[in-house]
């Protein structure tokens, strides 16, 4: 009876579903929502969808902004970081074929740039001590010889700002402010010195686990191109890094030649500081070279008119030979960036990031130009 019963059921009645998929719904919701199927997908060319979606997206970005705004700081460090440990690949790849591993090779570099960096700032610190004491001890002579000079002396009178100086050179309280001064100073320097070791510790890290960041970022491009992706952004590395490593170069030259002139000039007592500020400014791009040569000018100056004069005319001549002798000479196969996209990159560069934006502007540049000429003018001339 049974089995005749379902014989003689129908395909429409077989096909029902079982009554329990929606006796199983909850008791609030009407069986007929719940057993009607779902609608067409929204339209993407709907206006409600572009809305919704441009909505979402600008409600993302400005987001991101303001957690780029609140991290900046240390966003610069990582950055900073980033771009020592790709300057130095070059010497751990020099250090590396000659048989030693990559682990070894960043601890070694790291070790060497700690005694460097250790030594240079000792004897940096010890100088700039002992030309402060020595200036702090010598004001009052100071401001003595300016006064016997006709112009400041008539400068003087009608002023008052040498009488003001030497009030303060004499006031009791300077003790007091100057200790204030020097402890904001050293909050200073332990924020620096904090941040010289954040940025220490990543840049090891980052050239210790260089070629597995380096293989993640490219496992992100679509099989099809990973090879050709991989190819141009070790291109870009390599040329980072040699750009790097040539203007550590062309700036040592720099504060070679200052460190020499200083002495030669009459002047050698400042012959250190001068020579590390040289070669500090001469990493800025364009305008790094002149501020650097214009801090040796003005200590000329000090000292006479004539060795004013021998340090400009010294720096002309040796600005145009650092321009058309040393620098393309030590660039030529790392950066190949014209003049005017230079001056474009490390104008922008230093709206946006300051010192650290000028410094790193015209790598930057580099890598995009490289990326253009080897993507799309290759591509348009294939077309």
């Amino acid at each position: 009876m049974g089995a005749t019963g379902d014989a003689e059921r129908s395909p429409a009645d077989a096909a029902e579903p079982p009554a329990d998929d929606v006796s199983d719904a909850p008791p609030d919701i009407d069986r007929a929502v719940v057993s009607t199927p779902p609608g067409p997908p929204l339209r993407r060319d709907s206006p409600f969808y572009r809305g919704f979606f441009l909505t979402v997206g600008a409600l993302a970005a400005l987001v991101l902004a303001l957690a780029v705004r609140e991290t900046a700081a240390v966003l610069t460090l990582v950055l900073i970081a980033g771009f020592l440990a790709v300057a130095l690949e070059p010497v751990v790849g020099f250090v590396g074929r000659r048989g030693v591993g990559r682990p070894w090779a960043v601890l070694l570099i790291g070790i060497g740039l700690v005694v460097v960096l250790g030594g240079v700032g000792y004897v940096l610190g010890t100088a700039l001590r002992d030309q402060v004491s020595s200036l702090i001890d010598n004001a009052p002579t100071l401001l003595d010889d300016l006064r016997r000079n006709r112009t400041i002396r008539h400068l003087d009178d009608r002023f008052g700002f040498v009488s003001t100086l030497e009030k303060k050179t004499t006031d009791p309280e300077l003790g007091k402010r100057v200790v204030g001064g020097l402890f904001g100073a050293g909050l200073g320097v332990v924020n620096a010195l904090v941040s010289t070791v954040v940025v220490f510790v990543l840049m090891l890290y980052f050239l210790a686990a260089r070629p597995q960041i380096t293989r993640a970022l490219y496992s992100l491009a679509p099989a099809s191109r990973r090879e050709r992706v991989g190819a141009l952004g070790d291109e870009i590395l390599h040329r980072v890094g040699r750009y790097a490593i040539g203007a550590v170069v062309v700036a040592l030259i720099a504060g070679t030649v200052t460190a020499i002139f200083s002495v030669a000039a009459g002047f050698g007592e400042y012959a250190l500081p001068l020579a590390v500020l040289v070669a500090l400014l001469d990493l800025v791009p364009l305008v790094g070279a002149i501020l650097g040569a214009a801090s040796v000018c003005l200590v000329g100056l000090a000292t006479s008119t004539t060795t004013f004069i021998v340090c400009v005319l010294f720096y002309l001549v040796y600005e145009v030979i650092e321009g058309y002798v040393i620098y393309p000479r030590v660039m030529r196969s790392s950066v190949d960036v014209p003049e005017y996209v230079t001056i474009m990159a490390v104008l922008l560069g230093g709206a946006v990031g300051g010192i650290v934006g000028a410094l790193l502007a015209l790598p930057v540049a580099a890598a995009l130009l490289l990326l253009v000429r080897e993507v799309w003018v290759r591509r348009q001339d294939t077309a």
